[in-house]
């Protein structure tokens, strides 16, 4: 088996030699976290979700490993990255699949205010004061609506079936608006055009009113912070938290 495919901040993506992609765990993780996250990605696939299929769970060098389906194709970001001029419509069609996500009940996934309450608690670099006043947003959060956790362009692939949705790790039950306010977040840490332009087009298709969903940046943003992801501006999280509490009624 060659080098990997790709590399992220929990696993290495391999093919097989039977041309299926291996998801191998790094170090330091619980020892059932391949088992909890191919137990989550058949939950998705089960309610319709064009998801890889989870072929099996082994080891690789030691390491907790996943056996998936292998997606091939090109990523929507990869896409428009090389002809901007794609931008509006592949926007578009990665905001028609999110709404179509966004339409699923999944009570079988771990609760958003649960996930979001644990983020929060795990960040050390914002004060007790601060993460009380973004806790009691986070217990405001209702709903059972499948929410994606990490969707942006680059975890759309455009096959000959059709575009098919990766990277499901962060997935929870709970409400859009914070899943929608996630994306724009991730956008603008990377390109404030293509943030703006999918905030835009969100609220157009879906009749959200930006508002409504940019009142979740400040708890996003601080839950983002835990993550500690490299090369993410953790100023500029800081500072979205900063304003929205500094805006609330009972500061």
């Amino acid at each position: 088996m060659k080098g990997p495919l790709a590399t992220g901040n929990t696993a290495d993506i391999y093919l097989n030699d039977a041309g299926y992609a291996i998801k191998v765990y790094k170090e330091g993780f619980p020892a059932d976290e391949a088992r909890k996250e191919a137990d989550k990605q058949r939950y998705i696939h089960s309610l319709g979700i064009p998801v890889p299929e989870v072929l099996e769970l082994t080891t690789f060098n030691g390491r907790q490993a996943m056996v998936m389906e292998y997606i091939e194709g090109d990523t929507l970001g990869g896409l428009v990255m090389n002809n901007r001029i794609l931008l509006h419509d592949y926007l578009a069609t990665s905001i028609e699949i999110q709404m179509l996500i966004h339409e699923k009940e999944a009570p079988g996934l771990e609760p958003m205010r649960d996930k979001l309450a644990r983020q929060l608690h795990d960040v050390s670099s914002m004060s007790s004061e601060v993460k009380v006043s973004l806790l009691k947003q986070v217990n405001q959060v209702s709903g059972t609506k499948l929410c994606h956790g990490d969707f942006h362009l680059f975890n759309l692939v455009k096959t000959e079936d059709g575009i098919r949705v990766l990277d499901w790790v962060d997935a929870s039950s709970g409400d859009i608006r914070a899943d929608v306010v996630r994306t724009y977040l991730l956008y603008a840490g990377f390109d404030q055009e293509i943030a703006a332009q999918y905030l835009s087009l969100y609220c157009e298709k879906s009749g959200l009113e930006r508002e409504e969903i940019l009142q979740w940046g400040p708890v996003i943003a601080g839950a983002r912070l835990s993550e500690n992801v490299p090369g993410e501006d953790a100023e500029r999280l800081l500072e979205i938290v900063r304003q929205g509490v500094k805006g609330r009624p009972d500061k």
